[in-house]
């Protein structure tokens, strides 16, 4: 017996429009879930990285370590990183969230420190003569010079959780990238599709986003271009 002419769900085509309204509900949870592992893996890997970066500036001796520590943990693959992390973890979205911190310091420690190492010396001491402190110094000169620099890190850091949260799919928790597994494991055409189509609107808005931000925070930089 033949599918329907308007059943593309039948013909399993790879465009169906019928797809998203009889799994409207899956799609929106999963979208949830893959915008929340991504900000909050972002934003607890600002958080670590924000003070190393300041440590790898202040003290010099310390560059080389954090440095080499975080490249050392970018380059471990993906499914290894989360097998390393299991123990800890177990199968749970923390599990996914530690792996993608670890994956965002070295994105945003070296933007952020190079952001701040391309501050001006004459800037800082024209600062220091109006009497500026350590930590005003800090607040309103260095960090605000070296937000274009840590923004592109951000930028980069962010649209990378998005690609890397799929590969939580394998414990369960990786928002899109659940459907994605499932639907290739099943040969569901739609659904890789639209999952994938989804993953790749996330990280271009989020891009977009973040580079509005970096905007609205540094006016010189439009000025100047």
């Amino acid at each position: 017996m033949t599918a329907p002419p308007d059943d593309c769900l039948a013909r399993n085509e790879w465009l169906c429009g019928a797809y998203l309204t009889s799994r409207r509900e899956i799609l929106w949870d999963a979208v949830v879930q893959h915008l929340q592992l991504t900000a909050v893996s972002v934003l607890v890997g600002l958080l670590l990285a924000a003070p190393l970066a300041l440590a790898a500036r202040r003290w010099r001796w310390a560059a080389g370590p954090v440095l080499g520590v975080t490249t050392v943990l970018y380059t471990v693959p993906s499914l290894a990183m989360f097998s390393l992390l299991l123990p800890l973890y177990g199968l749970s979205a923390s599990l996914v969230v530690a792996g993608l911190v670890l994956y965002s310091l070295t994105l945003l420690v070296r933007n952020i420190l190079a952001g701040l190492r391309a501050v001006p010396e004459e800037t800082r001491q024209a600062a220091r003569g109006l009497g500026y402190g350590p930590v005003r110094l800090l607040v309103a000169v260095e960090l605000p010079l070296a937000l274009p620099a840590a923004m592109a890190g951000l930028r980069i850091a962010t649209v990378s959780a998005v690609s890397l949260v799929t590969v939580g799919a394998i414990v369960g928790y990786g928002g899109l990238g659940n459907l994605i597994y499932s639907g290739m494991n099943t040969y569901f055409k739609a659904q890789v599709l639209t999952a994938s189509v989804l993953c790749v609107v996330i990280a271009v808005a989020a891009d977009l986003l973040l580079l509005g931000a970096q905007r609205l925070l540094t006016p010189w930089t439009r000025s100047r271009s």
